[in-house]
């Protein structure tokens, strides 16, 4: 050989292997085709990637610094020399080929992986949802085999070394090209890359080691959740494959109409009907709030009650603060109650003769409509300024 091998790599003789590799990733960089096509430069890659094949090999590299041909009289380099293609990557992404072991480098891949995360939908009350509730779930998830633990083979046995790949996970394939011969790795097609083999499968699980079973969990929903909010559980999701750490579980909140109530964020609210006659003459209602609907026993106000005062019209509203739904950080929204005036449609003789009576002590025998404006002109808002209405 024209040239000293360590000298092409720019090490010293005593370099480790670490110290190779690196000066190999640094000219590989420098010297591919991809980055300098010109020929010189193609010529001095193929023999800095001959000398990385000799010195990152044990035996190779043994065998040059005793005097002899590493590769048994092929020639000069590049003849017949070969490289790791994954070693050619190494150079520019930094670690492992696209496709390689996770974490950079190569080999097996595990058998055991985290479980996927599971949703489920829980229907709640209103009541429910605005104070809090503990319910059980029956959930279908994958759990851990009883009878082979997780492993996947059956009870007495374990997972054998791949006799194809010897437990590497991969097998090199050799190709011919330009640069000389490409090693390139592929997952071992006899053991998909595990780097074991389950001879005697467990019969539970099929190898999996993970079946899928119903258990029962108890949820405790906090207080303030809506519609759509999901509740994490962790560690209650499906178990990985090979009996691996279990996701998580969410429970997605599906909230059921109420009869009386409607929620907008933190607020409640409702419509009472009034009849006319308390609309004009004012009265004292009772309602029922939403904590009328909980089972509970704690000493909870369940009821309040609204003053209709006299003259009130259609369309009023009272807003009772702090009667609404608890939030989840704190704090509780209001009620808001629209109160409605019902007019009667069915009236007999004598409710007629009343209505026609105060109809003529109020002069509206034949009232004419009044148009009231929905919004005041600009002026208009200027003179009742000035005038202090």
């Amino acid at each position: 050989m024209s040239q000293d091998l360590y000298e092409l790599l720019g090490v010293p003789r005593d370099a480790d292997a670490d110290t190779i590799k690196k000066a190999y990733r640094r000219l590989a960089r420098q010297l591919h085709p991809d980055v300098n096509p010109d020929p010189e430069t193609q010529e001095r890659f193929k023999e800095v990637t001959t000398a990385y094949e000799v010195l990152s090999d044990p035996q190779k590299r043994a065998h040059y610094d005793r005097g002899g041909d590493p590769f048994g009289g092929a020639g000069g380099f590049g003849q017949g020399a070969g490289f790791s293609f994954t070693d050619i990557m190494d150079a520019f992404f930094g670690g492992a080929a696209p496709g390689g072991a996770p974490g950079g480098g190569r080999g097996p891949r595990p058998r055991t992986r985290r479980g996927q995360d599971a949703l489920i939908a829980l229907e709640v009350e209103l009541a429910e949802a605005a104070f809090g509730v503990t319910r059980e779930l029956k959930v279908d998830t994958a759990v851990v085999c009883s009878a082979c633990h997780g492993e996947g083979a059956a009870p007495g046995t374990h997972p054998q070394t791949c006799e194809t790949c010897r437990g590497a996970g991969e097998v090199a394939q050799v190709q011919r090209s330009f640069l000389g011969e490409i090693r390139t790795l592929r997952p071992c097609a006899a053991c998909r890359g595990f780097g074991t083999v389950i001879a005697d499968p467990c019969r539970e699980c099929a190898g999996d080691g993970r079946v899928r079973s119903r258990r029962t969990l108890t949820v405790k929903i906090p207080p303030g959740v809506d519609d759509g909010t999901r509740v994490q559980l962790a560690h209650e999701g499906e178990v990985g494959p090979g009996g691996g750490p279990p996701g998580d579980l969410y429970v997605e909140i599906r909230v059921a109409q109420h009869p009386t109530f409607i929620r907008h964020g933190n607020d409640l609210h409702c419509t009472v009907a009034v009849p006319m006659t308390a609309a004009a003459l004012g009265t004292t209602l009772t309602l029922d709030l939403l904590e009328a609907d909980l089972d509970d026993d704690d000493e909870r106000e369940r009821s309040t009650e609204i003053e209709v005062r006299p003259g009130t019209q259609s369309g009023t509203e009272q807003v009772l603060r702090g009667r609404g739904v608890p939030g989840l950080r704190g704090g509780r929204g209001d009620l808001v109650v629209t109160l409605v005036v019902e007019t009667p449609t069915r009236l007999d003789h004598r409710q007629e003769e009343l209505l026609r009576e105060l109809a003529e002590l109020r002069g509206e025998e034949s009232p004419e409509g009044t148009v009231r404006s929905s919004s005041k002109s600009v002026f208009g808002r200027l003179r009742d300024a000035f005038n202090g209405s």
